[in-house]
């Protein structure tokens, strides 16, 4: 029961930021340009969501709550919906579908160029985030292929770093809390090891 009531309110806060400025772009609340408020919200809620599914693993631990794992794929598939509208509305409405420009643009800009390949590269992970693919590809090589999310995620803070031109603030927000998640997967990486290894010892010494 508790683990339903986690996933549907999930849903519902997840899909609020698309619902508020769907809203504001009806009722003309989205300021003098509504289109490039749109894009770089959509954006923004994009790596938002990303940077929250990397947290359930350290939030997991650190409260034993562990029906947190049972919305990780919601979250992440919520970071992939805002990422799609983001460039969406950057393919269509801020380039009408124009590939020439677009290919122009991604050469021209780099930040253009490192949010394009992050995007691509979240596509193969929300394809095979199901159980099916799981089952289908093995656990080992699904991890490996979801370990690029943090790669993704540099990617991310990278270009909403370089897409800001004056005030950095927020994007050394998200370069700050993706440290620390990074960190934390380091600690874990090399805790583990050391576990490894220090059983492998102690077996190796118990078989002489």
């Amino acid at each position: 029961m508790l683990v339903s009531i986690l996933k549907v309110s999930t849903f519902v806060l997840s899909l609020l930021p698309a619902v508020l400025l769907f809203y504001g772009l009806l009722t003309d609340q989205l300021g003098a340009n509504p289109i490039e408020t749109l894009t770089r919200d959509t954006g923004e809620w994009g790596l938002r969501f990303l940077l929250i599914t990397l947290a359930i693993s350290p939030l997991r631990l650190l409260t034993s709550w562990h029906a947190l794992a049972t919305i990780r794929r919601m979250l992440g598939l919520y970071a992939f919906f805002y990422a799609c509208i983001h460039m969406l509305l950057y393919i269509g409405l801020d380039q009408f579908f124009n590939l020439s420009d677009i290919i122009s643009d991604i050469v021209d800009r780099p930040f253009i160029l490192v949010g394009f390949v992050s995007f691509i590269a979240l596509i193969p992970l929300a394809v095979t985030s199901n159980k099916a693919m799981i089952d289908r590809m093995g656990s080992v090589l699904w991890n490996r292929l979801h370990s690029l999310i943090y790669y993704i995620a540099i990617g991310g803070v990278v270009h909403f770093y370089m897409l800001v031109k004056k005030d950095v603030t927020d994007p050394v927000y998200y370069i700050i809390i993706l440290i620390l998640l990074l960190g934390f997967r380091l600690y874990s990486y090399i805790r583990r090891t050391l576990f490894t290894a220090k059983n492998t010892s102690l077996h190796h010494s118990e078989n002489k």
